[in-house]
């Protein structure tokens, strides 16, 4: 595998790490908002029991995808910087204003209220900014006036391809995070939350579907060759459908408790069918970060690439056990799952 190629799999990867994390942190934001009221369900309980460790670790990919593209593709960051700066300086700030009142909250219970209502919006906000990225990409939204790269944002504001991102987004954020927060609520044993996430999971599950099939039909019409690619990679988007299929289907299967829905299943075919879908949509999109406008050849330096491997996976090798402690003080440890 040539660097380059090697790169941009690694930055990929990174992408559908940080679009997993994010779903389940921004998406349990806005479900911890929408019951956190509601007293007849626990849903709220359940949500804000897993995003209050969480998002950190959410912070920590973030982090990590960003220094990746300045490592691996510092000829890239010019136009990037220029063409995406309205977008990530607004995610920036809500991150921000997010992050202060998750920190604040463990000091103060009288920013409880407020903390339930912004990371709820900042959950739906956050990932519409960051999706809003994608059709800029596509092609037909960046111009250069002097050789100086320049977003027409007229143009991407009332392009129909825009808004069907951000509803695809949207839709798959929220049915991630049901359908994980349904498991987490049955590693609690707490069986209010646990329906009432499968019953979101249920619905959204189909909806996302749609919508995705939507938004191909809005690319703009410089689009059209990622759009021959996307039909070249059928089988690999087919696959997808298979285990979005698999894991759908695993929200009805009654249990021997009388009980409907392996959750666990359901998890583990919808991680693999998006990472089977972000990877088909990865390999379509090349070889343009940017098109017309910027390859990953030309965005991609040799210098120092494989002692930065060699310092990545030293990285890693200390993040993994960190990873794993995580896992079972939060995610595995009924003393934590099942406290007051």
């Amino acid at each position: 595998m040539e660097a380059s190629s090697l790169a941009i799999t690694i930055l990929w990867s990174l992408l559908f790490v940080y679009a997993m994390l994010g779903s389940l942190d921004f998406g349990a934001g806005f479900w911890g908002m929408v019951y956190g009221k509601n007293n007849q369900t626990n849903a709220s309980i359940i949500a804000n029991r897993f995003l209050s460790p969480a998002w950190e670790i959410t912070n920590v990919f973030m982090v990590i995808l960003v220094v990746s593209v300045i490592t691996f593709f510092p000829f890239a960051t010019t136009l990037l910087a220029s063409i995406l700066l309205v977008p990530v300086a607004l995610g920036i700030f809500l991150l921000t204003v997010r992050t202060t009142f998750m920190v604040f909250e463990h000091h103060a219970n009288r920013f409880r209220n407020v903390l339930l209502v912004t990371s709820g919006i900042t959950g739906l906000l956050l990932p519409a900014l960051l999706v809003s990225i994608l059709p800029i990409t596509l092609g037909g939204f960046v111009n250069f006036e002097n050789e100086y790269p320049r977003l027409e944002y007229q143009e991407l504001l009332t392009h129909p391809t825009l808004y069907m991102h951000v509803a695809f987004g949207l839709s798959t954020e929220l049915f991630i995070s049901a359908v994980f927060l349904m498991d987490y609520a049955k590693e609690a044993e707490n069986w209010k939350a646990y329906h009432t996430f499968r019953k979101h999971a249920t619905w959204l599950g189909p909806v996302s579907i749609l919508i995705a099939v939507l938004t191909i039909g809005t690319f703009p019409e410089e689009a059209q060759w990622i759009v021959e690619n996307i039909e070249a990679n059928w089988l690999w988007f087919g696959l997808s459908v298979v285990f979005f299929l698999i894991g759908y289907g695993a929200l009805f299967i009654k249990r021997s408790n009388g009980q409907r829905g392996f959750a666990r299943l359901a998890v583990v075919a919808i991680i693999i069918q998006y990472g089977l879908a972000i990877y088909a949509y990865g390999s379509a999109h090349l070889p343009y970060l940017v098109y017309p406008d910027l390859t990953v050849e030309e965005g991609f330096t040799n210098a120092n690439f494989y002692m930065m491997l060699i310092v990545y996976a030293v990285g890693f090798g200390i993040l993994i056990p960190g990873f794993i402690l995580f896992w079972k003080l939060f995610l595995k440890d009924r003393r934590y799952l099942k406290q007051e």
